[in-house]
């Protein structure tokens, strides 16, 4: 019974090289953690810079959703992100990248952060939670970190660029910088009154992208959104955003312009 106490209650880290056959780059690995608020165990993919063995630099953290897809054609069955190989060709401005599995059948609920009368959904206060109070505490001990808002950034797609938006904007005493694609804002409209509603810190910084084959509602709520930050005060120095004529909802344009995004909110931080 002790045993298995501590099982439940205490993070397992369990690291693994990716084999031979993968795409993933040799700074790539993975560990599994337990996630007390999500009752789960969370397979972590880690990117380390090229140069991190040999250096003893802290470096910014990026937080990023849906891990299967971003370094390895294996994992992903829709292509992957290929943000290892753009890091691996970095020289300057390198980072350490956190890959973050989704939660299968449990995607929607992880990745919401309020419940969608159809499609369910909702704890991702949970999500985050773990990740700002779990997660990144042990990250800051193992690894050589920049640990404070300016150098955390929260990076994803889709459900993941909802979930990416809403921890900046909630959270930005620990997400200090948000990349935001293809944000799924039509899942959770009441993310419009939660804005409407909060004091965004001057300090953050919103990279926003989309393509216009995603639907007929991406462009509009993305600009709606857009409008509202401005009238918020946000500034044009805080913000930055992309439309991608002909750009559909898939890996091949998130991919293509990560390098763009990632320049832009950990340049001059």
């Amino acid at each position: 019974m002790r045993l298995k106490h501590i099982f439940l209650f205490i993070s397992v880290f369990i690291f693994t090289k990716i084999n031979s056959q993968s795409t993933a780059s040799e700074q790539v690995t993975r560990f599994s953690i337990t996630a007390p608020q999500l009752d789960t165990l969370k397979t972590i993919w880690v990117y380390l810079p090229k140069n991190y063995q040999n250096s003893k630099k802290n470096y910014p953290v990026v937080y990023m959703h849906d891990a299967q897809n971003l370094f390895d054609a294996k994992t992903s069955y829709v292509g992957e992100w290929k943000v290892d190989e753009y890091m691996d060709q970095l020289t300057e401005n390198e980072s350490i990248i956190i890959g973050i599995e989704h939660g299968n059948e449990k995607r929607i609920e992880e990745l919401t952060p309020y419940k969608n009368e159809k499609y369910g959904g909702g704890k991702g206060d949970a999500y985050l939670t773990f990740i700002k109070n779990t997660l990144k505490p042990h990250l800051d001990v193992i690894y050589r970190t920049k640990s404070d808002a300016k150098h955390t950034t929260i990076f994803g797609s889709s459900l993941g660029g909802l979930i990416s938006f809403y921890g900046a904007i909630k959270y930005p005493e620990i997400f200090g910088k948000a990349g935001v694609f293809s944000p799924a804002f039509w899942i959770n409209p009441e993310i419009f009154d939660l804005v409407k509603s909060l004091e965004i810190s001057e300090t953050s910084k919103f990279y926003f992208l989309a393509g216009t084959d995603e639907g007929e509602t991406m462009i509009p709520k993305l600009e709606e959104m857009i409008t509202l930050l401005k009238s918020k005060g946000v500034k044009n120095n805080q913000m930055e955003s992309k439309i991608v004529e002909g750009g559909k909802h898939n890996e091949k344009l998130w991919s293509d312009n990560f390098g763009e995004a990632y320049q832009y909110l950990t340049t001059n931080n």
